[in-house]
């Protein structure tokens, strides 16, 4: 357990250009390997290949902030259909690891944050607090606790000097952005061509936006309103009287993580999936609501097939107009009609004039049909990793075979957390192998059509009695 974050710019760019710099000895040293060939030239090719992933997950873990975000970013990228199974499942396992199992900080360093924020340290303040976190992130750590009623929850509190060390790891743009790069090259020659310049930027935006844990409780209040009581997707609820700017106080919940989820027998997968793919496609087209940060550290499994949601520092409203335009896409997509598919998109300012007249609009219709295969394909549909690896090559590899299409389009900022939705949910789905019939799951969600499956029918039956105790309205 580490008692201190380092947060100087100085040590936190040594360590980025120490990656950087030993990714680029591995790579000479296994240039060297191949020309002399052999099995204890391979060998040595995986041993150094796997400290190299080692050695990304502990940098990063360590460091935490925004290089940390970077990590979890890149380890649930899909690569299954881009990059040799060696290099992928030795990396991508290794970063894996920054989603639920990170080193944490120091109790005292956490004790120390709470007692500045709330006046007293956590034994004053809670009935019972856990010394050991039950999670670590990027941002703060999670500790169990209990108030003077037997309440259990979860008491978010933010590392000491998190702040100064995103800080002073976006100060080094270049130097961030290139040890983003490094790690992408090391996925292979076939890595999707993320701009790392890109990324960087987004996980600025982000990460700045999660510093304050204000603005999450809010928004996890604004969702936990619209779900309270939902028979399968379930959003604890806030204490606002113990939250602050770097503590965030909410009800504990018991459930299954990730890597034991994925387990699970079929049935139970696919009704998970299809609750995460629900809870998803509701907030977004029913209450202009998502959370932009679908990975696999945000979800608790739960037996009887309920999914938990957390984490909400990171969620994108969009207004009516955006809606319309985007769900109209889609149905232009379904209907074959690439004259409605250019349409959409301009409105959407994805598509500029003179790039909608030097696109074949038919290869553009193709190309979404690709996109949203899971809705477009012959029902029912099964997600699968090597599937999503797919979306990840249409959206992002501009030398692909879809590269006429995706170098018009433009992605205004606020529509860059839809492809990481399309992405973070469609690999979340694909690791769970959830069959559905989407596209009647979508039709219900987006113009009311009737329940698709068992679940619709719990969540239009739970609906329909919060209207009649309360006239809860449809939109956030």
């Amino acid at each position: 357990m580490r008692s201190r974050l380092p947060t100087g710019r100085f040590s936190r760019s040594a360590r980025l250009a120490g990656l950087a710099g030993r990714t680029v000895v591995n790579r000479a040293e296994t240039r060297v390997g191949r020309r002399f060939g052999g099995e204890r030239a391979q060998a040595a090719e995986r041993a150094r290949q796997a400290r190299l992933a080692e050695r990304y997950r502990r940098v990063m873990g360590d460091m935490k902030g925004a290089t940390m975000k970077a990590g979890q970013i890149l380890s649930f990228v899909d690569m299954d259909a881009l990059i040799p199974a060696s290099q992928r499942d030795m990396f991508q396992s290794a970063l894996t690891g920054l989603q639920d199992d990170v080193p944490p900080l120091a109790l005292e360093e956490i004790s120390g944050v709470i007692h500045s924020e709330l006046g007293a340290p956590p034994e004053r303040l809670f009935a019972f607090f856990s010394a050991e976190p039950v999670a670590a992130a990027s941002i703060g750590q999670v500790h169990l606790a209990r108030l003077g009623d037997g309440t259990e929850v979860a008491v978010k509190v933010q590392y000491p000097g998190v702040a100064e060390a995103v800080r002073a790891d976006l100060a080094n743009t270049e130097l961030f952005a290139g040890a983003i790069g490094t790690a992408l090259r090391f996925l292979g020659p076939r890595a999707p061509r993320i701009d790392p310049r890109v990324l960087a930027e987004e996980i600025r935006d982000r990460v700045t936006d999660e510093l304050d844990y204000r603005l999450e409780a809010a928004s996890q209040e604004t969702f936990h309103a619209l779900y309270e009581g939902h028979p399968y997707i379930h959003v604890p609820r806030v204490y606002g009287e113990l939250s602050t700017g770097r503590v965030l106080v909410s009800d504990y919940v018991h459930g299954q993580r990730w890597t034991s989820a994925i387990t699970a027998p079929p049935d139970v997968r696919s009704r998970w999936g299809e609750g995460i793919f629900r809870f998803v496609y509701t907030s977004l087209y029913r209450h202009g609501l998502f959370n932009a940060d679908p990975h696999p550290g945000n979800f608790l499994f739960h037996e009887d097939g309920g999914v938990t949601f957390l984490d909400f520092g990171s969620v994108q409203r969009f207004d009516d107009e955006q809606l319309k335009a985007m769900s109209a896409l889609l149905d232009a997509t379904f209907a074959s009609s690439a004259t409605d598919v250019t349409r959409a998109l301009k409105c959407l300012g994805m598509l500029s004039g003179d790039d909608a007249s030097a696109l074949d609009h038919e290869r553009l219709l193709d190309f979404y049909r690709a996109v949203l295969a899971d809705r477009v394909s012959p029902q029912p549909f099964t997600f699968t990793p090597q599937w999503a690896g797919e979306i990840v090559a249409h959206t992002y590899q501009p030398l692909g075979p879809w590269y006429d299409v995706t170098r018009r389009l433009r992605m205004p900022k606020q529509l860059l957390y839809l492809n990481r939705i399309l992405i973070g949910a469609s690999s979340v789905l694909g690791h769970l192998y959830a069959t559905a019939d989407w596209r009647a799951i979508d039709h219900e969600i987006r113009h009311g059509g009737p329940p698709a499956t068992s679940l619709g029918r719990a969540e239009a039956n739970w609906r329909a009695r919060r209207m009649d105790s309360q006239g809860v309205r449809e939109t956030a």
